[in-house]
């Protein structure tokens, strides 16, 4: 791999170099590797035919769940989340000792591994609220809730520069992998001032189907606003939105 230099930049193959744009910049790379069929038939890429499946497993199960978190997602996500997921969900398989390789999946592997998992990296969780909270999953109740306890905004949660106001978001939800679908509920609180005022304990209860056999997952964040001639915007579109997987319940 190499970078384009100059002032015209090239998209495209010519010859046996492919050039093409990445958010690194502008590249180049000769064509190259083994031939698909090769790769479909030949033992001596078992190895490889087992990955692939593999990867392909977490690359769907990844979607299913962006797909679940979706609303929440659309303002607090970064530009490289679904990479990051996928790669997360890859230790999730991995962790599967049910299966042989290839055939391992997220239902037999460790779902709890996603625990802590931030949707975005440019706003985490961690180092944004520092408020004691107790997530809690009550898989026979199909209960999915989240305890705050009280605070003071300006003290407990970090927020970027420009901020006036905030509110708190969670979502519970249930993914069934195998089929690709999900049951999701969210809760929010109203916007709030980011100042020195005492805010009251904040529960909030998702529900989802009881008794589930599906995993299960609750989600909590932090968006920001900022207040304009009395209106509120999203502060710089949500690009410092926390947003992180806090309790999993897998089977």
């Amino acid at each position: 791999m190499a970078r384009q230099k100059g002032i015209i930049k090239l998209k495209g193959t010519i010859g046996d170099i492919t050039f093409y744009k990445t958010k690194d910049g502008h590249l180049a790379r000769e064509k190259g590797g083994v031939d698909a069929s090769r790769i479909k038939s030949d033992p001596a890429f078992q190895r490889t035919r087992e990955n692939g499946a593999e990867f392909g497993r977490a690359g769907k199960a990844g979607k299913t769940l962006r797909t679940a978190f979706r609303t929440l997602l659309i303002n607090s996500a970064d530009s490289r989340m679904v990479s990051r997921l996928t790669q997360s969900m890859i230790k999730v398989i991995q962790a599967d000792l049910v299966n042989e390789r290839g055939l391992r999946n997220v239902i037999d592997g460790e779902a709890e591994l996603l625990v802590g998992f931030d949707f975005n990296i440019n706003g985490k969780l961690g180092t944004t609220l520092f408020v004691p909270f107790v997530g809690t999953i009550d898989r026979v109740a199909g209960e999915i809730s989240i305890a705050i306890d009280p605070f003071v905004p300006a003290n407990m949660i970090a927020a970027p520069g420009g901020t006036t106001h905030y509110k708190m978001i969670s979502a519970g939800a249930e993914i069934n992998f195998e089929a690709e679908t999900f049951v999701v509920s969210s809760s929010e609180t109203a916007i709030q001032p980011w100042d020195s005022t005492p805010v009251l304990a904040i529960n909030q209860l998702n529900a989802v189907t009881p008794n589930s056999v599906s995993p299960l997952f609750l989600a909590l964040g932090v968006e920001f606003y900022q207040e304009v001639n009395g209106r509120m915007y999203p502060l710089k579109n949500g690009a410092y939105n926390p947003l992180a997987l806090v309790q999993v319940s897998g089977l």
